[in-house]
């Protein structure tokens, strides 16, 4: 289910779920982690497969990764793969005072 359908779409199924705050914010980080994955990914696929020369300052390719980058450093994926992981394996809720 993805985040927006979760947050916006399915009202009625979250006045029924257990805690609609916390399916709300895993959603919310699993579409996060997705989104930082493929924001990062190719620009170092981009940096393998074209070499030393696409990192020219001419080219000025490596300002897409590093801004990509830079974003995934200010909203760290690592904690949302961990707390959806307890989630999803455990029933774990999320934190609730904003760092998920």
């Amino acid at each position: 289910m993805s985040a927006a359908h979760v947050i916006a779409d399915d009202v009625e199924a979250l006045a029924v779920a257990a805690d609609p705050a916390a399916e709300a914010s895993i959603a919310v980080a699993a579409a996060t982690v997705t989104a930082a994955q493929a924001a990062v990914e190719p620009g170092g696929a981009l940096f393998g497969v074209s070499g030393t020369r696409s990192a020219l300052a001419a080219l000025d390719l490596d300002r897409h990764w590093r801004d990509a980058r830079t974003h995934t450093l200010h909203d760290p994926v690592r904690w949302k793969v961990q707390h959806t992981g307890r989630h999803v394996l455990n029933g774990t809720r999320p934190p609730r005072h904003g760092l998920l």
